[in-house]
């Protein structure tokens, strides 16, 4: 059965900036990203052990056709996405989240 999956605030604000980037310049490559961490939510609900660490506590998505990680830590059955970060800025600003 699949972990319920909660967003943090921050991560949610990340994929609208995302999202809304990619929607001025092409719809369709909106709409393959949004298609894209959809999978990715429901890959890492399903089975959250299988993504490599980062640290004790959190592991990485990397989507595969964008630039793109989904940060997530699991405890007690629930995934929480803290970030959706982009693979050339910034490196571990979520951290404190």
């Amino acid at each position: 059965m699949p972990a319920d999956v909660t967003l943090h605030p921050a991560a949610a604000r990340e994929v609208e900036v995302a999202y809304n980037w990619y929607l001025v310049r092409n719809p369709i490559a909106a709409s393959a990203f949004q298609a894209e961490l959809e999978h990715a939510v429901a890959v890492v609900a399903d089975q959250p052990a299988r993504w490599p660490k980062l640290n004790e506590t959190v592991r990485r998505y990397v989507f595969p056709r964008f630039p793109f990680s989904l940060i997530f830590r699991e405890a007690a059955g629930e995934v929480e996405i803290i970030a959706i970060a982009h693979q050339k800025r910034r490196p571990g600003y979520w951290t404190k989240r």
